[in-house]
C-alpha cells in the first residue's frame, strides 16, 4: 500500500498496490466460490456440476462446456451424464454435425440454479449490505476488469 495526498489537504488516504487488489479479490473470490459450493450441496450437486449447469443456460457445444469449465473433455462427460441423471440438462446432436452433442438446461435445471442462487446467504448478505452507489460502482469495476482478466 502506498499513501497518496491530495494536493492542499492534510487528508491522506491508502492506496492499495496491484498485488494488494489481486488478494483482496482472490479472497472475495474464494468466499464467494465456498458459498455456492455449499448452496449446490444442498441441492446434491457437488461445484463443477453446479458451474456446469450454469454454463449452459444456452446450449452449448461439449468441448466449449469443457473450456468453460476448465477440464478435459472427459470430465465433462461425467458431470454431464449427472446433470442428465437428475434431470438437470440435457444432451442432443448438433444440427450442423451430428457427431457434436450440445447440451441445454432443463426447466427443472432452471429452477435448481435459481435455488441455489436464493440459497448463497452470505454473498447475498454481502451485496445486500451495499448502497445503491456502491452497487453501481462495484458493477463498474467488475465489468471493466473483467474483460481483461478472462482474454475477452
Amino acid at each position: 500500500m502506498r499513501t497518496l495526498t491530495t494536493m492542499g489537504s492534510t487528508a491522506t488516504s491508502t492506496v492499495p498496490t496491484t498485488a494488494d487488489l489481486m488478494e483482496v479479490v482472490a479472497a472475495v473470490g474464494t468466499a464467494y466460490f465456498q458459498d455456492f459450493a455449499a448452496a449446490a450441496a444442498r441441492h446434491g450437486l457437488n461445484s463443477s456440476q453446479a458451474k456446469a449447469l450454469k454454463s449452459v443456460q444456452e446450449p452449448v457445444p461439449m468441448r466449449a462446456l469443457a473450456g468453460r469449465l476448465g477440464c478435459d473433455a472427459s470430465n465433462v462427460t461425467g458431470i454431464v451424464d449427472r446433470l442428465e441423471a437428475l434431470g438437470l440438462a440435457q444432451r442432443e446432436a448438433a444440427v450442423a454435425d451430428r457427431r457434436v452433442k450440445i447440451v441445454a438446461i432443463t426447466e427443472q435445471g432452471r429452477e435448481v440454479l435459481g435455488q441455489i442462487r436464493e440459497d448463497m446467504s452470505r454473498a447475498r448478505a454481502a451485496f445486500a449490505s451495499l448502497d445503491d452507489e456502491q452497487r453501481v460502482a462495484l458493477d463498474a469495476l467488475c465489468r471493466q476488469v473483467l474483460p481483461l482478466l478472462s482474454g475477452q
